[in-house]
């Protein structure tokens, strides 16, 4: 992602996806206070009177760089699910792919922080509709990982309800701290509180706790 990307979307005739990069690169750097039209059109090279003939204003440019945050925020979590080598035990499977979603969304908070801003920038939905299953968003990917957690058996279905709160609540919790009390620790201490949030997670789902063999299991499994 990079101006003289933008430069080369333009010149093949595409302004609004090359100032929909622009905006997304401004808002790795600087975070979403960086998106405005004139910044995106001079990365560009328009003026930014041709910027706003493909966009009304900074905010809807905004929510267009928040889109490709949001993409990039799913990417990073899969990339961790796929990293994983798929284990027989179907529960001791899906512990171990929720502990990747979750190391995969702090990690992506850590490395672009900018972007992770971006997403959860005022404005625009982080949420998809309670209908609408079929996308693929982070919001999505914790949701589909809850219910196969209910279908293996770890996770009692009425404690099913609001369950993604929970988990999205801690995750995103301790990504804030690493991005703001917690941003100097060392990086085997930043690994240590990942893996103990997402230790204490699945404990918590259960309504059991982990047997100590599953609590080994995660831990082998994030730090793979």
């Amino acid at each position: 992602m990079g101006t003289s990307a933008a430069k080369r979307g333009y010149h093949h005739g595409d302004l609004r996806n090359a100032l929909i990069e622009a905006a997304a690169e401004l808002a790795a750097k600087g975070g979403p206070e960086s998106v405005t039209i004139r910044a995106a059109a001079r990365e560009v090279g328009v003026t930014p009177t041709a910027a706003y003939r493909h966009f009304a204003g900074h905010e809807e440019l905004l929510m267009a760089a928040k889109e490709q945050a949001l993409g990039a925020l799913r990417e990073a979590m899969a990339e961790e699910v796929a990293a994983r080598p798929r284990l027989a035990d179907p529960v001791d499977n899906a512990l171990v792919k929720l502990g990747a979603i979750g190391r995969g969304y702090i990690t992506f908070a850590r490395a672009e922080p900018g972007l992770f801003r971006t997403v959860f920038s005022p404005g625009g939905p982080v949420l998809p509709s309670p209908e609408d299953r079929t996308g693929t968003g982070p919001y999505v990917m914790l949701l589909d990982m809850l219910d196969e957690l209910v279908e293996v058996g770890y996770l009692r279905q009425d404690r099913r309800p609001m369950a993604e709160l929970a988990a999205w609540a801690m995750v995103h919790g301790l990504s804030a701290l690493l991005d703001g009390p917690l941003r100097d620790l060392p990086e085997d201490v930043r690994d240590q509180a990942v893996m103990q949030c997402m230790i204490v997670l699945g404990h918590g789902l259960s309504g059991r706790g982990l047997t100590e063999e599953q609590e080994k299991l995660v831990t082998k499994g994030l730090a793979s």
